[in-house]
């Protein structure tokens, strides 16, 4: 090994994850599996083997975990919907495809975060509500934007209403059996929302 190998600097360690986000993803599980109010403090605390004193150092309470829950998955759909449409600038076709492939990655990863949006949102606080409402609303536009490129025929509301139907495809996973492989169901599921969105 030369002197510029030994220096040169290799590929940036993962993040680690946090206590905090440990706890999290436990407390989003049970939600996703009892519903809230089917879950307490106790029971999370449990779950993660962390006292109760220790747990409120974490998070002020259930509603808190909500919040943590859902608002960075929705600023990070946002964020990864825009990026994957700014790839393909003059091809709204691939772009398309490339959203469908982030969202269905996404859905496949986090079917317990997709259930707690589904039964749960309505539990959050005014204002983180409408903040999540509002960064989904932007997501969508997103995809309207490139579905109407892609079918001109179809106006706004229309296209929205598609776009709605797609996310309604693609969010099943809480509900997908494992039968069926992870590849396979992402194969499957990337197919039917082509077909349901292009009409083809």
């Amino acid at each position: 090994m030369t002197v510029d190998q030994q220096q040169r600097p290799g590929p940036p360690a993962p993040r680690r994850r946090s206590r905090r986000d440990e706890i999290l993803e436990i407390a989003v599980g049970l939600f996703a599996a009892r519903g809230y109010h089917g879950v307490s403090m106790d029971d999370i605390g449990s779950a993660a083997g962390v006292t109760g004193p220790a747990l409120y150092h974490h998070f002020a309470g259930k509603e808190a975990m909500l919040v943590a829950a859902l608002i960075p998955v929705s600023e990070g759909l946002l964020h990864g919907g825009k990026e994957r449409v700014g790839r393909h600038p003059a091809d709204a076709q691939a772009a398309l495809i490339d959203l469908i492939e982030f969202h269905v990655d996404f859905a496949l990863a986090n079917p317990a975060v997709i259930a707690l949006h589904l039964h749960e949102l309505d539990r959050l606080p005014d204002e983180p509500r409408r903040q999540i409402r509002r960064l989904q609303r932007l997501y969508v536009e997103e995809w309207v934007t490139v579905l109407a490129t892609l079918r001109p025929e179809l106006e706004a509301g229309e296209a929205r209403v598609l776009a709605h139907s797609a996310f309604g495809l693609m969010n099943s996973t809480p509900f997908l059996g494992g039968e069926v492989d992870r590849r396979r169901r992402a194969e499957l599921l990337r197919e039917a929302t082509v077909h349901a969105l292009l009409g083809r």
